[in-house]
């Protein structure tokens, strides 16, 4: 069988998944909208102010239309998070005080948190610098949470606890809404003090509630991901109970000027446009993820999550096996990017990763996983994180390329 009959065969298994989604879609759509009204959002909230940004109506109309999109007393939505990381950082840091404890539940987190916590490097002011206690749950042997003694790990001194949405650089299944309920429910039973904080990166709208609808006090995320709608050039965001978003809005400005301050930089059209796109865009990638699994399950190689399975996320992963077919994966899918197609990935070290990264992105925006992209850190068992996709057609395009790609290498 080809690639064009592999992606055949597919499309056809997966119609009604497919389906399922566009009516997850439309609920989400539905939410956005009611919150855009709700807000009288209009073209003069478009409008944006320099300086100081002090008093700027778009800003602070969209920080209450993101708060009741996602279920929060309060948002804030900001141009000058640089990333996801950066958005988290804050939090913790705006949150959390010397001599307190955070507790991490599903295993190590992401690489880029690794420094921001002081679990690698040192002398750059991470947490355990400012005398922030870290620990951690490590996940079971089968790769999930540790319920049993996730149920007797909250202390009186656990200030935050730390979840994880996404599976980030591992093989762990991505948590769902239904399983981020059940640890805020077993958490506040041991300490209702506790601050249940989730890195929503990679999760928003992929489904009908978000995590502040369920009990998390906190979220944090990047706007070049989900919520951008693949056209917001930067930015990032925290949501959740008033009193902690200010706090991490202190962390990105200063303390008496929090929230109330930061010039939009004439964004607030795009941050808008942004949101209202947001579940269409993550509709697609979810389907361009049950594609993208479909195939490579096809094909023998063990995919998670695997090609039916509700998604949590839009990042599917594919355990290569080899750094020669992890590299030609990345390749196939920058050639058949709208912008680079040119350009040759090579592993490489980055910024905030322990091992060198082979990354494809051939998007508009940089580092946006809401376009097609696809990475992988350079370490055994080689796995290639596909992210992303405006509409999954493209996806399909790109994977006719990708398949005869990994043949080839497989032949080396």
């Amino acid at each position: 069988m080809n690639s064009s009959e592999h992606l055949c065969e597919a499309q056809e298994a997966l119609l009604q998944i497919f389906s399922g989604i566009d009516a997850q879609v439309k609920q989400n759509l539905q939410r956005v909208l009611n919150a855009f009204r709700h807000n009288h959002v209009g073209a003069h909230h478009f409008a944006g102010v320099s300086g100081y940004g002090h008093d700027d109506l778009g800003r602070e109309t969209l920080d209450r239309v993101f708060a009741e999109v996602v279920g929060a007393e309060a948002a804030a939505v900001r141009v000058q998070f640089v990333s996801g990381t950066h958005a988290i950082a804050c939090a913790l840091f705006g949150v959390l005080r010397p001599g307190d404890e955070m507790l991490a539940v599903v295993g190590a987190p992401y690489d880029t948190l690794e420094e921001v916590i002081g679990l690698r490097g040192q002398g750059q002011g991470s947490l355990l610098e400012f005398g922030i206690r870290y620990q951690q749950l490590d996940l079971t042997l089968e790769g999930t949470i540790n319920w049993q003694a996730l149920s007797h790990a909250v202390k009186e001194k656990t200030r935050l606890l730390l979840i994880q949405r996404s599976c980030g650089y591992s093989w762990r299944p991505s948590l769902s809404i239904a399983e981020i309920e059940k640890i805020i429910h077993l958490v506040k039973q041991q300490n209702p003090n506790t601050i249940c904080f989730v890195d929503n990166c990679y999760g928003e709208f992929i489904e009908t509630q978000e995590p502040t609808h369920v009990g998390a006090d906190l979220v944090a995320g990047s706007l070049i991901k989900n919520p951008g709608g693949t056209i917001v050039t930067a930015g990032g965001y925290v949501a959740g109970r008033a009193d902690l978003v200010e706090a991490a809005a202190c962390r990105l400005t200063a303390p008496g000027i929090g929230s109330y301050g930061g010039a939009t930089f004439d964004q607030n059209r795009l941050l808008f446009q942004g949101l209202f796109l947001a579940p269409q865009m993550v509709g697609e990638a979810m389907k361009g993820t049950h594609l993208t699994g479909y195939v490579f399950d096809k094909l023998g190689y063990p995919v998670n999550p695997a090609p039916f399975a509700k998604r949590r996320d839009v990042i599917q992963a594919i355990k290569l096996g080899s750094a020669q077919k992890l590299i030609a994966f990345c390749r196939a899918i920058q050639q058949n990017s709208p912008i680079g197609s040119y350009l040759d990935p090579i592993p490489d070290e980055m910024p905030g990763y322990e091992s060198k990264v082979v990354m494809a992105g051939g998007t508009f925006i940089e580092g946006s996983t809401s376009e097609f992209s696809a990475d992988g850190p350079l370490r055994e068992p080689y796995v290639v994180y596909c992210q992303g996709g405006t509409h999954w057609t493209h996806v399909a395009i790109a994977l006719e390329a990708v398949i005869e790609a990994v043949g080839e290498a497989q032949k080396t």
